[in-house]
């Protein structure tokens, strides 16, 4: 670039060298530069109204100042004095959400057609808008604080019953001191999922933080501030339990909590794109696959330096978090309802139903209940306890909760042919024949079910040797079924040998002829 300011140690050398006589083109030549930018230097001196030697005494600024006095500002125009005054209406209009610069810059023309074009405007708005954007770093302490955020994309799964894809969000909790990261799936947002998660990342960091920072997040903050933010009751509680302090970041102040923006991004690219394309069918299933990159991530050396995050949590940083509570923390609902017809309360959160014993139909009782376990009590007696589940519109439902003949019931809905043929394969090859025959012998298999019972049901009254001893005296006969092994049995025909040979003769008699009463 032509005329541009020369560094102020070459500048010394030439008011040096002009000082002790040396010609342009000598000086040129000794320092590599041009004649003509010495002979510029050289008639500059007399103008400042000082020697060289002089001027070697200034320090570098002041002859930064002498040497190179600045140019007279430019007179601005209207147009400049017109785009300086929309500065801060731009900056505005362009943090509200789908508005770009071209809109902005479109709308600016409407009201000054002579005003600058799309790039100029750009130019200068970059220009006038740097300064304002300007970020502070922050020097975090090890174990000072834990920042979390959900990524704004989710994950999915196919519902294996349905084949419906549903979404879930994602957690993301990061260390800022050592950028040691967690990430969960979640099968919602509600609090109870929340915290629940945030008791996995105390566990997989293996100890507890100052504080815990959170966006302006609805399950947390009940009202945001500037100064101060009222936290939710579950929180507190929360915080109280592991003995830390909850912080909350501004409203639509994203940079109050860089680290975690910064890993929710990272979070994309190691761990959400790489299961992109693999189908999962439970949140339980999409963490399983999460663990070993998540694992991987933090190993991975990081860029410019020769440690991990994983090493640096682990040297500077494990040690100073406090530990963790011997149990987890669990927050339990309580609520009433009244045993259904169906022997079944329904949990309404979830809209899904539980069952007790049919004796207690119509019985008001309190349901308490947190992620893992339905608990069911009738007064201070606890009458049934299930493993919770978050599918709407279905039942979990015990079999010894049922009346005995839904109990019946139940068994011959679970009843088919292989579940007879493997039971009768337990008592013998010829039992296993006489169950073929049966299941063959009816229209519809399931009218054959009942007889086959029958037959399982005799071999374990009278043991698996006579039972395949009658199945192999009635595969004899032309037909076979529960009553002729009954009667089998009943008479202890199993015990007989069985006549392999039939011995036969007509008896003697006057009328009967032999042949030679036809020659």
């Amino acid at each position: 670039m032509s005329n541009k300011p020369m560094a102020m140690l070459q500048v010394r050398s030439i008011l040096m060298l002009l000082g002790d006589g040396w010609s342009s083109r000598a000086i040129a030549k000794h320092l590599g530069i041009h004649r003509k930018t010495v002979e510029s230097y050289r008639a500059r001196i007399p103008l400042t109204g000082k020697t060289a030697s002089s001027l070697l005494a200034l320090d570098d600024d002041e002859l930064a100042r002498v040497m190179h006095p600045k140019a007279k500002e430019a007179v601005q125009d209207d147009r400049q004095i017109d785009f300086k005054a929309r500065i801060a209406g731009f900056r505005v209009e362009l943090r509200k959400k789908g508005v770009t610069r071209q809109l902005v810059w479109i709308e600016y023309l409407r009201e000054k057609p002579e005003g600058y074009s799309y790039s100029q405007f750009c130019d200068r708005l970059t220009a006038a808008l740097l300064p304002l954007e300007a970020v502070m770093h922050f020097e975090h302490q090890p174990g000072d604080v834990l920042q979390v955020d959900f990524a704004g994309d989710k994950m999915s799964y196919v519902d294996p019953h349905t084949g419906e894809i549903i979404e879930c969000p994602m957690l993301v909790c990061v260390l800022p001191f050592s950028s040691f990261k967690y990430v969960e799936v979640l099968a919602n947002a509600t609090q109870e999922h929340l915290f629940n998660a945030l008791n996995h990342c105390m566990e997989y960091i293996g100890g507890v933080p100052r504080s815990v920072k959170f966006d302006n997040l609805a399950q947390v903050v009940i009202k945001p501030g500037r100064y101060e933010q009222s936290f939710t009751e579950i929180s507190m509680a929360w915080a109280v339990y592991y003995q830390t302090q909850l912080m909350a970041a501004r409203v639509a102040k994203p940079r109050d909590k860089p680290s975690v923006e910064k890993e929710v991004n990272l979070a994309y690219m190691w761990i959400m794109a790489p299961l992109r394309n693999k189908i999962m069918h439970s949140v339980r299933e999409i963490n399983q696959a999460i663990t070993p990159l998540l694992d991987e991530y933090n190993n991975k050396p990081m860029s410019r330096v020769t440690y991990s995050r994983f090493d640096r949590f682990k040297t500077e940083e494990q040690s100073i978090l406090r530990l963790l509570p011997d149990v987890p923390f669990s927050y339990k609902h309580r609520t009433r309802g009244k045993v259904q017809k169906n022997y079944h309360v329904i949990l309404g959160e979830d809209w899904h139903q539980y069952s007790v014993f049919y004796q207690y139909i119509g019985q008001e009782v309190s349901i308490i209940y947190d992620l893992d376990e339905v608990e069911i009590y009738l007064g201070f007696k606890r009458i049934a306890i299930h493993r919770r589940s978050f599918i709407r519109n279905k039942c979990t439902t015990l079999f010894e909760h049922m009346p005995p003949h839904h109990q019946k019931m139940k068994e011959l809905q679970g009843w088919d042919a292989d579940y007879f043929l493997s039971k009768a394969e337990k008592i013998g090859i010829c039992t296993v024949e006489v169950v073929k025959r049966i299941l063959d012998s009816r229209p519809f298999v399931e009218q054959s079910y009942l007889s086959c019972l029958g037959i399982i049901r005799l071999a374990e009254k009278v043991g698996h040797p006579r039972m395949e001893a009658a199945c192999r005296r009635a595969l004899l006969g032309v037909r076979v079924g529960y009553k002729i092994i009954k009667n089998i049995l009943d008479k202890n025909l199993d015990t007989l040998p069985i006549q392999t040979e039939i011995q036969f003769s007509l008896p003697l008699h006057d009328n009967l002829r032999g042949t030679e009463a036809y020659q």
